[in-house]
């Protein structure tokens, strides 16, 4: 097993739900204990995603991984980190994952029944790597590609003004309150990012402490070194996916004569042509080795089709950096400091939402938002043959969207345009930045009711605060509501659909657990949601409330049950109602996970989330709570659900940032290198 070298050490503190408070003299032997303790808590995790990192995962799990080790080479992330890594990482940084490394390799060697797959040793630049893959899924990377795959041309190419660019994700909240809109005030903030319950991008909660002055508690993912979320005694900031036009795509004009050369300013040039070699296993055990060819252009990474050959250029291409960005987010002490870390700009993108002690608030549209030619429509394809529409340069962090310390005393981001995070007059004014960079425009209901919500309480407590996060209510104003109204008006042609229409026109769009109405409500919603996301055309009224109709009364055996009854949290076999719905602020996204199971299971929405108050004599107060339990994997171990039903019932607890309110420590511990 690789090895350093150099020896680290750290302590482990279990409170009483099992959550990890990690203590190293140094921030590396922190990050050595941080790895060990998510060993403990998810090494499965770990061990089944390395493999889609280093584009080999279809030698551990068949034909159907290939495309993304296909996708992880034709992007040539083990080509630039082979060749950036000493030269563009700090050597701090370099030592720090060196740590974090060392604590994942460790565990394995003392508990080498955890190791399933051969995929040890866990390096320094799998972290990188990870994030690298990470951050495009976080944008929408994988659009466009898929666009590029389709039988036909599906964009033309560009000559007139930009048009809106409107694909967003499933969502995330992150609010500021101001003292100057707080009751006694207090300065507020709701850290609120939404993610899939399970798997390699679900919450895992960690307190950070080093003999440096790192003293931060939140959120990140199993074999993520740095915080994502979180906070420190004097601030915390949340993150919410956003996604404006960040990939460009070219069309090549290809010699006739020649399908590896391609025109540039008069000029024929090249393709770059390189071995794609891809290891798959074939029924169970055979190992077979298949070697497709890759392109690449000036402008990117190329493709080859049947209606064209297309070069892609996108935000972070080449950048390996996207850590040290990450820890410097967690070492800053001051507004200042964590405003320096964002200029970074080594995260491709992102919205954040910053509060601290000092009431200062803060909301940005981050992105690694590239400085492009004026004047062309960038949401369609570009001519390949100019060199001037190669971009090089991205937007400097004060030409992003932002506003601090705004008039209205708040800041809500819900996944919506970045222009309507605020009441009237407390906005970035959309006028005042490129039109070319596809700023989002779309508004979901977590945005309307939310603003809705602030906008009508001019002295907000924390338990007004608390309230509006667990709000379940769409708004009358959200822009699905007139989807629901065009079924709600229809006549009904029998009494099945009678029945339907009533309980739809009697709902007062809300989720409690106890609503009859809700099931039908939601699920007509749900449609609606999913064919505006999908750029698809409304389904039919009628066709989607008989659809409707058939799905509740399948799982539910009638059309109005409560809706805690259908909506549960938990897992396997140990779940709870549940309150909200889809695209509400307490969000929860449900499926029913076996065809006998007489409800749904919240899937994704909700997971780790904290509400932080900072009074105006200076105390902070800090509630939280986290989906499941601090045990990723272990379904024997007590803290794989203890969290659970509290989590279902809208509970919070204190996280014990502050040792004083940690709840009785389980276990203490060292581990060492």
């Amino acid at each position: 097993m690789a090895s350093t070298g150099q020896a680290w050490q750290a302590s482990i503190e279990r409170d009483a739900l099992g959550v990890p408070h990690i203590f190293g003299e140094t921030d590396a032997d922190m990050a050595f204990g941080l790895a060990w303790a998510q060993a403990e808590d998810g090494w499965e995790i770990l061990e089944e995603t390395l493999p889609y990192y280093r584009g080999e995962a279809a030698r551990y799990f068949g034909r159907e991984a290939a495309v993304t080790d296909y996708l992880i080479k034709w992007l040539g992330f083990w080509d630039v980190i082979s060749r950036d890594y000493e030269r563009a990482l700090k050597p701090a940084t370099r030592t720090y994952l060196d740590a974090f490394a060392a604590g994942f390799n460790a565990f394995a060697e003392q508990h080498p029944e955890r190791v399933n797959l051969d995929v040890l040793p866990v390096t320094p630049q799998d972290v990188i790597a990870a994030h690298m893959f990470r951050h495009l899924l976080f944008y929408g990377f994988e659009q466009p590609i898929t666009a590029l795959r389709a039988e036909t041309r599906q964009f033309e190419i560009s000559d007139a003004p930009q048009l809106p660019h409107t694909a967003i994700t499933l969502g995330s909240n992150a609010t500021a309150i101001a003292p100057s809109r707080s009751r006694d005030g207090s300065t507020l903030l709701m850290i609120n990012s939404h993610q899939p319950l399970t798997g390699p991008v679900s919450w895992y909660e960690a307190h950070l402490q080093s003999g440096e002055g790192l003293n931060v508690m939140g959120g990140l993912f199993i074999g993520a070194p740095a915080l994502g979320v979180g906070f420190s005694e004097y601030h915390g900031w949340g993150a919410t996916v956003n996604q404006p036009d960040l990939v460009d795509i070219f069309v090549l004009d290809i010699d006739p004569e020649d399908d590896n050369r391609y025109r540039v300013d008069g000029d024929w040039l090249e393709l770059e042509e390189f071995d794609i070699p891809i290891k798959v296993r074939l029924w169970g055990w055979l190992p077979w080795t298949v070697k497709e060819k890759g392109y690449r252009s000036i402008h990117g990474p190329v493709m080859k089709t049947d209606h064209g050959t297309y070069a892609v250029r996108y935000a972070g291409m080449n950048e390996i950096r996207q850590v040290e960005q990450w820890l410097a987010m967690s070492a800053a002490r001051s507004f200042e400091e964590w405003r320096a870390a964002l200029a970074l700009q080594h995260i491709a993108s992102f919205n954040f939402v910053y509060a601290n002690a000092d009431g200062v608030i803060h909301f940005v549209h981050n992105a690694m938002m590239p400085e492009r030619t004026k004047g062309w429509r960038w949401d369609q394809y570009l001519p390949g043959d100019r060199e001037d529409l190669i971009w090089e340069e991205y937007l400097p962090l004060e030409a992003l969207p932002s506003v601090t310390n705004p008039p209205s005393g708040f800041v809500h981001s819900a996944n919506q345009s970045p222009f309507q995070v605020s009441s009237e007059g407390s906005n970035p004014v959309i006028s005042e930045y490129p039109t070319e960079s596809g700023w989002p425009t779309r508004m979901t209901n977590r945005a309307v009711r939310g603003l809705e919500l602030l906008e009508a309480n001019t002295a907000i407590s924390m338990r007004d605060f608390s309230e509006i996060k667990h709000d379940n209510a769409y708004s009358p104003r959200y822009r699905g509501h007139a989807f629901l109204e065009s079924i709600a008006t229809l006549s009904p042609e029998n009494p099945d659909e009678a029945e339907a229409l009533a309980l739809i026109r009697g709902w007062d769009l809300h989720t409690d657990k106890d609503n009859r109405h809700a099931a039908l409500g939601v699920c007509i919603l749900l449609e609606e949601w999913q064919a505006e996301r999908a750029g698809n055309a409304l389904p039919d009224p009628r066709d989607t409330l008989h659809e409707c109709m058939d799905s509740v009364r399948d799982v539910a055996g009638q059309l109005d049950p409560e809706w805690g009854a259908i909506q549960h949290h938990g897992r396997e076999d140990r779940t709870w109602p549940a309150a909200g719905g889809p695209d509400t602020l307490r969000a929860m996204y449900a499926e029913q996970l076996n065809e006998d199971d007489p409800f749904f299971t919240v899937v994704a929405g909700d997971g780790l989330y904290y509400l932080i108050e900072w009074t105006a004599e200076g105390k902070q107060t800090i509630l939280g709570t986290h989906q499941y339990g601090s045990q990723m994997t272990d379904s024997a171990s007590p803290h794989y659900l203890d969290q659970a039903e509290n989590f279902a019932q809208e509970v919070m607890r204190s996280p014990g940032f502050h040792k004083e309110n940690r709840s009785a420590v389980s276990r203490r511990y060292e581990v060492t290198h």
